[in-house]
């Protein structure tokens, strides 16, 4: 006899889910199933029950939007499959979570950054105004704020139901304007934690100088890595450029391979006149800002410098190392330099020397032989046009092969995937993203991304992240302005509520890229920042979003939170 599965309802105070279905006649058991028809009966079986209903926690935003449930009841002559049902918008909204600093005060911009595990378990946050005085791993001192903008970062576990607090992380030498986490990167396993403090003021250079403690090349930068032993997290290395040098900003961003033993650092301000790999101009400063890249890596024993990148066409204020990525191997580098000026379009234009499309953004790719890296391919948008800053933006897939850049000023009026309108500058800073894919012989652009709503200083590609496979896509638009609330609101087209920021997820099927999901905060408030920061677990059923401009329920402006998905 026919039966229904009836009622799904997701707890908002618990994060559980209830599933509700009919008596079958003479069923003994039943099993709760989420429809994959990969299995026996299509059935990836979440629970089982002598009874009609079920219990389900971890559900999941991202992994259930588009999944469909049903029930199987057996007896002893055979079984039999309900109806299916799926979550509607409504019903996940209540399965967002969201997680706060332990110290949470008015301008910390905690979730400004963020980094996730390959499995989604582990979180790493960037506070980079937080002010605390504190140093090294759980300070006692994180309720101060005697050092102004020092930094700190978060990292958090998440066991199955609920997520905790595992370690509150400032620099050994903390110090007011720092900007300690304003870059972070993980480990696949969650393990290993790199954080870039881009205002740090010592003169040291190289691997754990012993000039940390001074405050003489102001602006500098430093970058500190962390290891996790299975019971606490200490800090592994201090390290410097090995021209450090007053401004230059070493540690805007931060990049690691899987093992976490390969890492990438920018240094936006770095004002070498040098051009490619290991350039031997790296001490002058004759060419102000062009920005530069170091690659490290570690032995088992040691971490050592193991290349200085400067891009081929490396010029004043072009910020090269804004952003970086790496793939898993950590053998394929991606660069952006978001201030870069040529007219060129395209993969390996040949028009790089001039400086006709004023901050259009470039993007570089890097490839390691074994032995030495070179410069693979160097990347403009196919509409390249003035302030677009193609590049602030750049995520890898795991294998190197999939590379998605963000302009966040692009200023075209399409919408969706491929749209025919990027030749138009209707829409000012409504930002697009850009999706290349390699060969194995070339680099080619594969989409032009849009938002589904795109709208002025929307800012469309501030932030990029690629799932392992390089076919899911997360991209924030911190300045995007509806009032929807959640997963796919009807709400996007209206403006209502000014920089509360949104999210949205792409997916590719093997011949086309699709929008998967319109996402907006539980509670979107003006100048919230939704996608301030986004991170995706390996398999891109996670996704995390930072919103350094919340609020919440503390009263302190800009003290920032961050929600899963």
């Amino acid at each position: 006899m026919a039966f229904n599965l009836t009622t799904i309802s997701p707890s908002m105070s618990d994060k559980e889910t209830i599933f509700i279905w009919g008596a079958s006649d003479n069923a003994t058991e039943y099993s709760l199933c989420r429809k994959d028809v990969s299995r026996p009966m299509s059935c990836d079986v979440l629970a089982t029950s002598k009874i009609t209903n079920a219990i389900v926690n971890d559900i999941g935003v991202i992994k259930n939007l588009l999944s469909e449930y049903f029930v199987i009841a057996k007896n002893s002559y055979g079984e039999v499959a309900s109806n299916e049902r799926s979550l509607t918008p409504q019903d996940l909204t209540p399965l967002i979570q969201y997680i706060k600093a332990s110290n949470p005060e008015l301008g910390d911009n905690f979730g400004s950054s963020i980094a996730l595990s390959s499995d989604g378990n582990t979180l790493a946050v960037g506070a980079p105004r937080e002010d605390s005085d504190g140093a090294g791993v759980n300070s006692s001192e994180q309720a101060n704020n005697n050092a102004n903008d020092s930094g700190a970062v978060y990292l958090f576990r998440y066991s199955g139901t609920t997520w905790t607090q595992q370690a509150y992380i400032k620099a050994s030498n903390p110090g007011s304007g720092d900007n300690f986490g304003i870059s972070i990167a993980l480990s696949s396993d969650g393990n290993t934690l790199v954080v870039g403090a881009h205002r740090e003021d010592s003169d040291g250079s190289g691997v754990n100088s012993s000039e940390q403690a001074n405050n003489n090349a102001n602006d500098s930068g430093a970058v500190y890595l962390f290891r996790y032993s299975g019971t606490s997290w200490t800090q592994q290395v201090y390290i410097k450029a090995s021209n450090s040098d007053a401004g230059d900003l070493f540690g805007a961003s931060v990049a690691l391979s899987s093992d976490g033993n390969t890492l990438a650092v920018g240094a936006v301000q770095e004002s070498s006149n040098g051009t490619g790999v290991d350039s031997g101009a790296q001490a002058n400063n004759d060419e102000d800002f062009s920005g530069a890249v170091y690659l490290f890596r570690y032995s088992g024993t040691t971490w050592t410098q193991q290349a200085y990148i400067k891009a081929s066409n490396a010029e004043y204020f072009d910020y090269f190392g804004a952003s970086v990525a790496l793939s898993s191997d950590g053998n394929t580098l991606a660069v952006g330099a978001l201030f870069e000026s040529s007219d060129g379009a395209g993969v390996n234009s040949g028009a790089q020397a001039n400086n006709n499309a004023y901050n259009s953004g470039a993007v570089y790719l890097f490839r390691y032989s074994g032995t030495t890296w070179a410069q693979q391919a160097y990347i403009k948008a196919s509409n390249s046009d003035d302030e677009d800053i193609f590049g602030i933006s750049v995520s890898l897939s795991s294998d190197g092969n999939t590379l998605a850049v963000g302009a966040l000023n692009e200023d075209s009026d399409g919408a969706g995937v491929n749209s025919g309108a990027q030749a138009n500058n209707n829409a000012d800073s409504s930002g697009a993203v850009y999706l290349f894919r390699y060969s194995g012989a070339i680099w080619a652009q594969q989409a032009y991304i849009k938002a589904s709503n795109p709208e002025l200083d929307d800012n469309f590609g501030s932030k990029v992240v690629l799932s392992s496979d390089g076919n899911t896509l997360a991209v924030g638009a911190s300045g995007e302005d509806s009032g929807g609330v959640g997963v796919n609101s009807g709400e996007q087209a209206n403006n209502n509520v000014n920089n509360s920021g949104a999210t949205y997820l792409f997916h590719y099927n093997e011949t086309t890229w699709a929008q998967q999901a319109y996402i907006k905060a539980p509670q979107p408030d003006v100048f919230d920042k939704f996608g301030s920061s986004v991170a995706l677990s390996s398999d891109g059923n996670t996704l995390a979003v930072g919103e350094s401009g919340e609020q919440g329920n503390v009263n302190a402006n800009n003290s920032g939170t961050v929600y899963f998905y």
